[in-house]
């Protein structure tokens, strides 16, 4: 079949044929959006034409025949028809590159448009258009841009030529700020050459999606193009009336309706738009439509405002986690704090109106997992007194910047009937947390209770369970417990007020100006399961200490080795079994199922004992930490004295606060040993599929989501092949490994991973430079010793006495703790898990020093104040041994 020169109106074809300008414009057409009668001819007319041969665009012969090129009799013939079509001239003559794909390869400037063309004239024009397609600055554009080095001849739009009043540009989103609501609209006197070539300022509207004018600026025009037959391009500039030069080339009322022809091209294409337009006797005409180019890397600063902050809990989630632990944490925190509302008084009705929030607590940001604090401060508005709530989450979280005023406002309830209910829901709150303060303790066992039946182990046991009971097991877990997380919630919830309290009331009634009295009457509770680890690594340590060779392998030899040797330990042989019994799950970044715990890679442990051995005696009850404590409670009894009120009540939330921090940590304990049975599950579940040929290797399963390794196995998956899953995940998460971590805080607008760089807001903080710096003092002390700075605990050498510098811990670091001075931590929180376990060990410690980690090397020596937070560089002493 013989290719088609010419394209009518009416008729159909696609980018490939005539470019895509008269692609689009011919659909517009059929559409029935106002477009001036054309017709378009294909590059098979210029072929048609001109004698071409393949390879030859850049050779001398072609050269000669492209200056001599004219379409040719039969083609004339053809145009004339179609011009007859679409009514007499003028004829304004256009390129339509076929390269062109509407979004990267616009041409724009690079060929040739000719206007106010004659029946006379129109062939050589066209000719005009195919010569400006093999031009040198076209080949260096198309070299450029990585397009093939033989273009073919443009495809050439051939429109009836409107001789406009005004025209110029629409956009159909706002292409600077990327609002994709806001419709900006550019309009000059006379056709729209004079604002496309820079000769005259244009009038500019922004216009809402609801037709309202939100801008008007009005330019001084002094250009207006129109018809000049002896001008190479047919139109030439003359002056604008001085009289007009500062009225506005439309009315609102017509700049709203260039706007909604803009939304129209645009809801009509599935994607913003920039649209040409000419205006001719009250009419409007679509001249063109392409693609916004700009707007791919721009968020929508019109769209949802999210606040992410990774504060506290990247001590959980650090670095990239995979998408199994993902999913299920999510889903846990979902769950867990529509409970909290429950638990709380707020009625059911309102928690289910706010399910999205719930659903939004966490996000996955390049692999990386952060608190959605939007999300946070919503469901913390649901409840009374928010306000002063907010402040106590803050602290408890971690967050180095409150949420900012304007978000609250939003949130907070303002009317003076909202006032009376809040008062209302508070009193009931209140009442609901006078009861659960008082069955806290009741639950808190029978939470235990139900924890140990839960995670008894099943009989089979797990490694020899099929696929179908591994379903199974995880389903009963969550319904036994994730959707049953009553006591922590209880119990953190408690530990917020009551410490909130104890700081307000060790600031105001016992002259507290530094806000670390509350820490020291916290140091030595006791009963902390947290500090467990650290104490049990001593002991081992003193089991091994009588014996060189065990030390030596400890230090030096593989696990196996180690295990091998073990039996003719016993006593040690028998404390380090009861220790992987009880903490084999407590590992490093333990709440990412996807860590390997001590049953899997015990070197951690083993090295940990090895350096205690030998060392001073563990820190413990009866030492620093119960001195602080002590001091600390006659500072509250000199303060408050006999005081009939003060002092009972102060005893009172003293007491309150130490039992419920206590709790807090040994709840999140249990949440460990929910974590790993739930990796043992998933371990399983990866071994038998990698068994059956369903993924490359067992632990691809942590490339699933939860919902997808559980519906392959109860038949709900969308998509079964899990192989091909996995690798594309693992290919995106190592990119992500790659990149450089977003920001501790940032914000997003609208589509969180479009067009949002995750960078923080503003100038970053200052790096921690100079001799001192600051953080929160979490345990008293000072101390004046050599600093470690470690990265990765598991091959750390901490030299006894040596202040540990990190930039964040969790339980997996506990192990190095008997062997430091004092901790210094970039990251935390006055409730994060190294305070308190440092307050439990009296450790003097200082967390959330911003870069801190760069601000010391290996060797430095610090004098560290852990009650004023402030640590400082100083000489070592004379005959200090080299580090």
């Amino acid at each position: 079949m013989k290719p088609r020169l010419v394209v009518a109106m009416g008729e159909t074809a696609g980018p490939g044929e005539i470019g895509g300008k008269a692609a689009a414009l011919l659909r517009l057409a059929s559409a029935g959006f106002s477009v001036p009668e054309c017709f378009a001819l294909t590059p098979a007319a210029f072929e048609a034409s001109v004698a071409v041969t393949e390879g030859s665009a850049a050779s001398g012969t072609f050269r000669e025949l492209l200056r001599e090129a004219t379409p040719a009799p039969g083609l004339v013939t053809a145009m004339k028809e179609a011009c007859a079509a679409i009514g007499p001239a003028p004829y304004a003559v256009r390129s339509s590159a076929v390269d062109e794909d509407g979004s990267g390869h616009s041409f724009a400037g690079q060929l040739e448009s000719y206007l106010f063309v004659s029946g006379e004239n129109l062939a050589e024009r066209v000719a005009g258009v195919w010569r400006s397609g093999f031009s040198d600055r076209v080949l260096a554009y198309r070299k450029e841009r990585g397009l093939s080095d033989s273009p073919c001849a443009p495809a050439v739009l051939v429109q009836r030529m409107i001789e406009a009043d005004a025209a110029g540009v629409a956009f159909s989103a706002d292409p600077v700020s990327g609002a994709r609501s806001r419709r900006v609209v550019s309009a000059v006197f006379g056709i729209g050459t004079a604002l496309v070539s820079g000769e005259a300022d244009a009038d500019t509207w922004r216009i809402d999606r609801s037709g309202r004018v939100l801008e008007r600026l009005i330019a001084d025009k002094a250009v207006r193009h129109r018809l000049d037959a002896s001008a190479a391009e047919g139109v030439s500039g003359v002056p604008v009336d001085a009289s007009l030069r500062l009225a506005p080339a439309l009315s609102d009322a017509q700049a709203v309706e260039v706007a909604r022809l803009a939304e129209s091209a645009e809801a009509y294409f599935g994607a913003p738009q920039d649209i040409e337009w000419a205006l001719k006797d009250g009419r409007l005409y679509l001249l063109q439509s392409r693609p916004i180019t700009s707007m791919a890397p721009l968020a929508d600063p019109e769209g949802e405002r999210i606040i992410w902050d990774n504060s506290n809990i990247t001590e959980s989630y650090a670095g990239v986690t995979t998408p199994l632990t993902f999913s299920f944490a999510r889903r846990a925190y979902e769950e867990v704090y529509r409970q909290f509302c429950l638990i709380m008084g707020v009625p059911a009705a309102k928690v289910e109106s706010n399910s999205r929030t719930f659903r939004n607590m966490l996000g996955l940001i390049r692999g990386r997992v952060y608190y959605n604090l939007t999300s946070w401060y919503r469901t913390l508005a649901l409840l009374p007194g928010f306000t002063l709530n907010r402040r106590f989450m803050e602290q408890m979280m971690g967050v180095r910047e409150p949420m900012p005023e304007a978000i609250v406002a939003e949130l907070a309830r303002a009317g003076a009937a909202d006032r009376i209910a809040d008062a209302w829901h508070l009193a009931r709150m209140i009442a609901k947390l006078a009861g659960n303060h008082v069955t806290v303790t009741s639950r808190i066992r029978d939470f235990h209770a139900r924890l140990e039946d839960a995670l008894r182990e099943p009989e089979p046991p797990l490694a020899v369970l099929r696929l179908d009971e591994l379903a199974a097991a995880y389903r009963g877990l969550e319904s036994r417990l994730l959707t049953r997380w009553d006591a922590p919630l209880v119990n953190d919830f408690l530990a917020m007020i009551f410490y909130g309290v104890l700081r307000k009331l060790a600031q105001s009634w016992c002259g507290d100006a530094d806000g670390t009295l509350q820490n020291d009457l916290l140091c030595g509770e006791g009963g902390m399961i947290s500090a467990e680890p650290a104490k049990r690594v001593a002991r081992l340590g003193e089991l091994a200490r009588p014996h060189a060779a065990l030390i030596e392998l400890l230090d030096r030899a593989p696990p196996e080795r180690i295990a091998a040797a073990m039996p003719s330990y016993p006593e040690f042989h028998a404390a380090y079994r009861d220790y992987l019994a009880r903490f084999g799950d407590r590992c490093m970044e333990e709440l990412k199922l996807e860590s390997a715990t001590l049953h899997d890679e015990p070197t951690t442990l083993l090295r940990a004992i090895g350096q205690t051995a030998g060392r001073a005696a563990p820190r413990g009850a009866g030492g620093v930490e119960t001195t602080l404590r002590a001091a600390a409670e006659l500072r509250v009894r000199e303060a408050i004295g006999s005081n009939l009120l003060k002092r009972p009540l102060f005893h009172w939330v003293l007491a309150n606060a130490r039992a419920r921090v206590r709790d807090r940590e040994n709840l999140r304990f249990e949440r460990t040993r929910l974590f790993g049975r739930v990796r043992r599950i998933f371990v399983e579940i990866g071994r038998r599929l990698a068994a059956l040929g369903r993924l490359e290797d067992a632990r691809d399963v942590f490339y699933l989501e939860v919902e997808e390794a559980l519906g392959f196995i109860e038949g709900t998956a969308t998509a079964t092949d899990l192989s091909a899953t996995a690798a594309a995940r693992k290919e995106e998460f190592d990119r992500y490994r790659a990149m450089p971590a977003p920001a501790d805080r940032f914000e997003t607008f609208g589509a969180v991973h479009q067009g949002n760089a995750f960078e923080a807001a503003g100038a970053a903080p200052p790096a921690a430079s100079g001799e001192t710096v600051k953080g929160i003092g979490c345990c008293p002390g000072v101390v004046r010793a050599p600093v470690r700075v470690v990265t990765d605990p598991r091959a750390a050498v901490l030299r006894g006495g040596e202040i540990l510098v990190a930039e964040r811990t969790d339980p997996g670091w506990i192990m190095l703790f008997p062997s430091c001075s004092g901790l210094l931590v970039e990251r935390g929180s006055l409730l994060s898990h190294s305070a308190i376990v440092a307050r439990e060990m009296g450790i003097p410690a200082i967390v959330a020093i911003p870069g801190v980690m760069g601000w010391v090397r290996d060797g430095d020596w610090v004098e560290m104040d852990g009650a004023s937070g402030i640590a400082r560089k100083i000489p070592a002493p004379a005959g200090a041994p080299a580090t």
